[in-house]
């Protein structure tokens, strides 16, 4: 894994501390303020992932947006990201697998019909190999990502600062609801998902991800409801997977 260098470690109990009723932007300058360069943003262009994108590049223009592609994005999604990619002029750089999609599922098989342990299997390969790569190359010291505590019981328990595998995670919209995203997205004339109005809240690949009901969690159509992460924001250390397990996801 990178290591973070030529920056002082973060005392983050107090850092979390002041920053607790920060308004996002004003976090994202505190990131560029304090670690300098090399930041980056990883985005799934899912439902909402213009808020984000316009809410961080206000702020830093040129910071790499990091897309992992698994090869199994809806249509829409790859269509999304290339209209967002020109309206914001993104600094986009695409990372995937050194395994293409028909050359695991010949080997493998289609791991998102074997259970959890499949499902797990095709995340290490399609997504959590191709970021822990793209983290080796782009060696950040910050990595933004537009988690939010409503989402995933492992996200209730996050703070805007966070050290993952020797990096910084900044989540400046760690707190916001539903309603402050939408405000957001109006203010801004921004758009959402095209698949978004078609009962997809939560939007990830193709063949496991599903419409869901009014009354339904927002992410319960993801992952056939075995899981609630993909893996790419949880720890990959021992120590710092500690927290996974004793969360239960």
């Amino acid at each position: 894994m990178p290591q973070t260098t030529n920056i002082a470690p973060l005392d983050l109990d107090s850092i979390n501390h002041k920053l607790a009723d920060t308004p996002a932007t004003d976090i994202v300058r505190w990131a560029r303020d304090q670690l300098g360069d090399r930041l980056i943003l990883t985005s799934s262009f899912g439902a909402q992932a213009a808020v984000m994108l316009h809410l961080v590049t206000r702020v830093v223009p040129d910071m790499p947006i990091l897309f992992i592609d698994t090869g199994f994005h809806f249509q829409e999604t790859y269509a999304f990201m290339h209209k967002l990619a020109q309206r914001l002029d993104l600094n986009m750089k695409v990372y995937q697998s050194w395994m293409s999609p028909a050359h695991m599922v010949a080997i493998h098989g289609r791991l998102w019909e074997q259970g959890k342990d499949g499902l797990d299997k095709y995340d290490r390969i399609r997504k959590i190999e191709p970021m822990q790569r793209a983290l080796r190359e782009l060696e950040p010291k910050a990595w933004f990502a537009g988690l939010r505590r409503t989402q995933t019981d492992h996200r209730a328990q996050l703070r805007h600062v966070e050290l993952q595998d020797h990096i910084y995670k900044v989540h400046p919209i760690l707190t916001w609801t539903t309603k402050n995203v939408h405000e957001y997205l109006k203010a801004h004339d921004l758009p959402y998902h095209p698949l978004h109005d078609q009962g997809y809240p939560s939007i990830g690949d193709w063949h496991s991800t599903l419409r869901v009901g009014e009354s339904d969690d927002d992410r319960a159509g993801r992952f056939q409801g075995l899981k609630q992460e993909c893996g790419i924001h949880l720890p990959q250390t021992e120590a710092e997977d500690a927290s996974r397990f004793s969360s239960g996801l």
